[in-house]
């Protein structure tokens, strides 16, 4: 099919002839003002606009103003009999891709529109590629390939266009606040505000006034209005995490939020205000439980699920560790500045029989223990946490601990540096590998900590 073209001219003779010349090339259609121009514009899909600058008493500076209103404008040339620079100047800085004089040139011109036609089309494939970009980035995140993950993909890409609200439901350590950020990034509001407020870490007053605001004088120290999160996240989206440890009051508030007057009071206000925003809300607890006994607004939790999304516990899909293992083991390796490329085949098998109850987040902080401990290319068994390597050993730190505090309470002579490494190590495994906090709790700097476990290292291959 042709790309189609629309001349505008007031002149019938030159609308006229320009088609009879053109339309081998394109779909042409004609209209002798701007009206008539903007009317072919509503019914017709144009590539392409070819007007004059002088429509009787119009002036056509103004039909490229209407016309690169559009969400997806088409290419706009202007034609003009005087020949004027400044004319032509001002139709660029307006939009307009170029000009020709009159008598125009057809060879001239059909070459114009082709070169125009191809920056337009190049210029539609860049922003498809930037959507498809943005739409890959929205769960690029999330990794797994197991069909129960492939139902909750399926899921975020159909409610994200949507403005429901979202009920993300599922154990700690699932990904709750990774999936919301892939519906806000594949919603129709990806580049506008996304806001999190995290429910239990605040007080029922801190809560409501971090949530909604409040005047000044509300109550002792509110020395100033303070705008809650609801208005910050105003045409973008507010992801409520732990909404189940909210308590009855801030249910109340929270329910008109929701309701159609989509409305709130700051704390110590007395005006409505109105916000639009998209309400992502999650939790580990079992809000239909909590409703049953009370504990729960059985109204605000049908507001909160009009569309429910469970995530699955890391246990139930274990054909999905070893591409979650591969990304964290390159991902740590990375940030640490190690050359650790893969796992020894006992360090893999302890992985995939481990029940994992802290989900995604442990075996995250696993990896980035085993790499930080790992002596060479290969995460070993013994560089993994100890809860992992010997499931069921949850109080083998502490009684490790005591069996230290013990031995030199007896009298017993110990190695210095036995005991160092046994600390070390018990640090370690408590952080889940992180350096910086286990240096925190020996009381020691964190290059020192780093020296002392290149000389375990040595050690241990000496």
């Amino acid at each position: 099919m042709n790309p189609t073209l629309l001349i505008v001219d007031d002149e019938k003779n030159t609308r006229e002839g320009l088609r009879a010349s053109l339309e081998d090339s394109f779909e042409v259609y004609v209209a002798a003002d701007i009206a008539g121009a903007l009317g072919v514009l509503e019914r017709e899909e144009v590539d392409l606009v070819l007007t004059d600058l002088r429509l009787g008493g119009e002036d056509g500076m103004q039909l490229i103003d209407r016309v690169l209103e559009a969400a997806h404008p088409p290419v706009v040339l202007m034609m003009t009999a005087y020949g004027s620079v400044d004319a032509a100047v001002e139709a660029m800085r307006r939009g307009a891709y170029d000009f020709v004089t009159k008598p125009v040139n057809i060879d001239r011109l059909e070459i114009l529109l082709h070169r125009a036609l191809r920056s337009r089309t190049t210029e539609k494939e860049v922003v498809e590629l930037k959507k498809q970009v943005e739409k890959r980035f929205g769960l690029e995140r999330l990794i797994g390939e197991s069909g129960v993950m492939q139902e909750v993909y399926d899921t975020v890409k159909q409610v994200a266009p949507t403005r429901a609200t979202v009920l993300i439901q599922g154990e700690s350590g699932t990904g709750k606040e990774l999936v919301a950020q892939a519906i806000h990034a594949l919603s129709e509001r990806p580049k506008l505000k996304f806001v999190t407020v995290h429910c239990a870490a605040l007080s029922p007053q801190l809560l409501e006034s971090e949530l909604f605001g409040h005047e000044k004088g509300a109550f002792t120290g509110a020395i100033e209005r303070r705008i809650g999160r609801f208005e910050q996240a105003n045409g973008g989206t507010l992801f409520l995490d732990e909404i189940g440890e909210i308590d009855q009051a801030t249910q109340v508030k929270l329910l008109r939020v929701l309701g159609e007057e989509r409305s709130f009071e700051r704390v110590g206000g007395n005006s409505p205000i109105k916000v639009d925003v998209r309400l992502v809300a999650a939790t580990n607890r079992d809000l239909a439980k909590m409703v049953e006994d009370g504990k729960f607004r059985e109204d605000l939790f049908f507001r909160l699920s009009v569309v429910p999304l469970t995530l699955p516990p890391l246990r139930v899909r274990m054909e999905d560790v070893p591409l979650l293992v591969n990304a964290f083991l390159k991902a740590f390796a990375l940030d640490n500045g190690k050359p650790v490329r893969e796992l020894t085949s006992d360090a893999m098998q302890a992985i995939l029989h481990y029940h994992w109850p802290g989900n995604v987040r442990e075996l995250r902080t696993a990896m980035e223990h085993g790499v930080v401990m790992a002596s060479g290319p290969k995460i070993t068994l013994r560089d993994l946490p100890l809860s992992v390597r010997q499931p069921g050993s949850s109080q083998a730190v502490s009684r490790s601990r005591a069996s230290v505090g013990w031995a030199a309470g007896r009298g017993d002579r110990l190695n210095l540096h036995v005991t160092e490494d046994r600390l070390i190590s018990q640090a370690l495994d408590e952080t889940g590998g992180n350096v910086t906090a286990s240096a925190k709790q020996l009381g020691i700097s964190r290059r020192t900590l780093h020296r002392r476990l290149k000389e375990m290292r040595l050690a241990d291959s000496a």
